[in-house]
C-alpha cells in the first residue's frame, strides 16, 4: 500500500519550495522575520519526506521491495506510451535515503549560516526544489521521469552558484556551468529518442529487456549518449572544470551539490543502465578512461589548491572518477558503495569546513616537494591543465566567429537586398534616432522608410498600401471610438508589462512554468 504514495517523497519537497515562493511574492514572509516560517516549511516538507522514504524501507526490508510501481501515463500517442512510474528497487530505495537524509540536515545547518542573508528564502526554496529533483533522480522508474528530475537540478545548480546575483563572477560562473550541462543534456535527449526507437519504451525494465537484442552498434550508441549526460553532470574530462567554478555558491550547496548529491547523479544514472553497459563494450572503455583521466586529474589538480573548499572540490572530482571505472571495469556494486560512502563523508567534510577554518590557525599545507620539483606538472594542475582555455579554442571562440560572420552576411546581403539603410539593423541607432529633433528626426525617418532596390521599392509600396488601408478603413470605419479603445488597451498593456517586469512576478511566472513542466 505504501508503494502507492512514493509520488510523495519528491512532491512535499516541491511543494514546499511552492509555498515559501507563494509567501515571498505575497510579503508574509520576507525579512528576518520570515526567516523562522521560510525554516519550518523547508524542513518540514524535507523531514516528511524523509520518514516516506524511512517507511518504505522498513516495507523493503520486512516483505521486499516492491520493484516498479507505476502512478500514471504521460503521454499516449498511437503505439506510443510513456509511463510516470517509481523503482523502489534496492538501488533507487538506498539512494533516496540519502539524498533525503542529506538534505535534511543541509536545510539544518543553513538555518544558522544563513541567518539574515538577503537570500535566505531563495536560498531555501532552491534547495528544496532541489531535493525534490534528486528524488525524482533517485526513485525515477524510466530515463523519462529522471530526466525530468536532471533539469530540475540543473536549474537549481544555476541559480545557486548565481547566488550573489550582483557579482559578474558569479554570474559567469553560473552561465558557464549551466551551458556545459545543457551538452550533457543533449546527450540525455537523444539517448531518450534512441531508447524509444531501438529499445521499446523507457522503463529500466524495458530498457533492459529491449539492451539485450540490440546488435553491437546499436548498443552503443545509445549508451554512448546517455554517458555523454552522465560526464557532464558528474564532472568529469572533458566537462571536469565547471566544477570549480561553481563551487563559487554558498557552502550548504556546495555541500549538497558539488560534494555530495548532484555531482553523483551520472554515477547512478550508469547503475541503473547496467544492463545496457554490458551490452557496449566499447563504451565502458570509454568510461574506465575517462574516469581514470579524472581521477588523475582531480589528484594532481587538488594538490595544488591551498584553500579547503578547492581542495575539496578537487578532491570529489578525483573520487568521482574512481566510480566511473569502477563502473567502467564492469564493478557495479563496488561503484554503488563507493558512491553511498563518499557521499555521506564529503557532505560531512563540506559542512565542517567553516567551522575547520576558525579553528585551524596554522598555514594552509604546501605543494608535495616532489609536484614542486616537477615545474611543467605543477604549472600544469595550477592551471587545471588548461582545460577552460581548450574549451574557449574549440567551443566559444568558434561561436563568436560565427556570429560574427553571421551578423555581417546579414549587414552586406540581406539588409541591401531589402533596401534597407545599413544603421537600421542596429538597436543601438534607434536610440540614436529618437535623440534627434527637428530636420535631424525628419532625415533620419525619411531615410528609414525609404525603399532601395527592387526588394526595397516593393515593400515601401505594400507598406504604404497597408498604411492607407489601415488608416482609411479600419481606424476611420470603426469610429473614434476605436482609436480611443485602441489607446486604452495600449496603456493597459504597458501597467501590465511593468507589473509583469517586477522580481515577484518573474519568479512566479518561473514556478508556473515548473508546474506545467510536471
Amino acid at each position: 500500500m505504501l508503494e502507492r504514495l512514493a509520488w510523495l517523497i519528491p512532491l512535499l519537497p516541491l511543494l514546499g519550495a511552492a509555498w515559501i515562493a507563494v509567501g515571498y511574492l505575497f510579503g508574509w514572509n520576507r525579512g528576518e522575520r520570515g526567516e523562522r516560517e521560510t525554516a519550518r516549511v523547508a524542513l518540514g516538507a524535507a523531514g516528511l519526506s524523509w520518514l516516506g522514504v524511512v517507511a518504505l524501507g522498513a516495507q523493503a526490508l520486512i516483505a521486499g521491495a516492491p520493484g516498479q510501481v507505476a502512478v500514471g501515463r504521460w503521454l499516449t500517442s498511437g503505439a506510443l506510451r510513456l509511463e510516470l512510474s517509481f523503482a523502489l528497487d534496492g538501488l533507487g530505495l538506498s539512494w533516496s535515503f540519502l539524498v533525503a537524509s542529506i538534505a535534511f540536515l543541509t536545510l539544518r545547518f543553513s538555518v544558522n549560516y544563513l541567518h539574515r542573508e538577503a537570500g535566505f528564502q531563495r536560498f531555501f526554496l532552491v534547495l528544496s526544489l532541489f531535493t525534490a529533483a534528486m528524488q525524482l533522480i533517485a526513485l525515477g522508474g524510466g530515463a523519462l521521469v529522471v530526466f525530468i528530475g536532471w533539469e530540475l537540478a540543473g536549474v537549481s545548480s544555476y541559480l545557486l552558484i548565481a547566488y550573489a546575483f550582483d557579482r559578474p563572477v558569479a554570474t559567469g560562473n553560473a552561465t558557464r556551468a549551466f551551458v556545459t550541462n545543457r551538452i550533457g543534456d543533449a546527450g540525455f535527449v537523444l539517448g531518450l529518442y534512441l531508447g524509444l526507437r531501438w529499445l521499446g519504451g523507457l522503463e529500466w525494465p524495458v530498457m533492459a529487456a529491449g539492451a539485450a537484442a540490440l546488435d553491437r552498434l546499436s548498443a552503443d550508441l545509445v549508451a554512448f549518449a546517455f554517458l555523454v549526460a552522465a560526464l557532464a553532470k558528474s564532472a568529469q574530462v572533458p566537462f571536469a572544470p565547471w566544477i570549480g567554478r561553481a563551487l563559487e555558491g554558498p557552502t550548504p550547496s556546495s555541500a549538497i551539490f558539488y560534494g555530495s548529491l548532484m555531482v553523483h547523479a551520472g554515477v547512478f544514472l550508469l547503475l541503473r543502465l547496467e544492463p545496457l553497459l554490458v551490452q557496449a563494450p566499447p563504451v565502458l572503455a570509454i568510461i574506465a578512461a575517462l574516469g581514470l583521466f579524472t581521477a588523475l586529474y582531480g589528484w594532481l589538480g587538488g594538490l595544488a589548491q591551498t584553500d579547503v573548499k578547492s581542495a575539496l572540490g578537487f578532491s570529489t572530482t578525483a573520487q568521482v572518477g574512481l566510480m566511473f571505472l569502477w563502473c567502467g571495469v564492469g564493478w557495479f556494486q563496488l561503484a554503488a558503495w563507493h558512491l553511498a560512502l563518499h557521499a555521506a563523508w564529503r557532505a560531512y567534510q563540506f559542512l565542517h569546513a567553516p567551522a575547520l577554518m576558525h579553528l585551524v590557525s596554522r598555514p594552509a599545507r604546501g605543494v608535495p616537494r616532489w609536484l614542486a620539483r616537477s615545474r611543467g606538472l605543477h604549472t600544469a594542475a595550477l592551471a587545471r591543465f588548461w582545460l577552460d582555455p581548450l574549451a574557449d579554442w574549440l567551443l566559444v571562440r568558434p561561436t563568436q566567429a560565427l556570429a560574427r560572420d553571421l551578423r555581417l552576411f546579414d549587414e552586406q546581403v540581406v539588409t541591401r537586398a531589402f533596401g534597407l539603410p545599413a544603421q537600421a539593423s542596429a538597436i543601438s541607432s534607434l536610440a540614436a534616432w529618437e535623440g534627434q529633433d527637428g530636420d535631424g528626426v525628419r532625415m533620419a525617418e525619411d531615410e528609414l522608410v525609404r525603399g532601395r532596390g527592387i526588394l526595397g521599392r516593393t515593400l515601401e509600396w505594400a507598406a504604404s498600401l497597408l498604411h492607407w488601408f489601415e488608416e482609411q478603413l479600419v481606424l476611420k470605419g470603426g469610429g473614434e471610438g476605436l482609436l480611443g479603445a485602441i489607446e486604452h488597451l495600449g496603456v493597459l498593456l504597458n501597467r501590465v508589462e511593468r507589473l509583469l517586469g517586477q522580481p515577484r512576478y518573474l519568479v512566479l511566472l518561473i514556478m508556473l512554468t515548473f508546474v506545467v513542466i510536471l
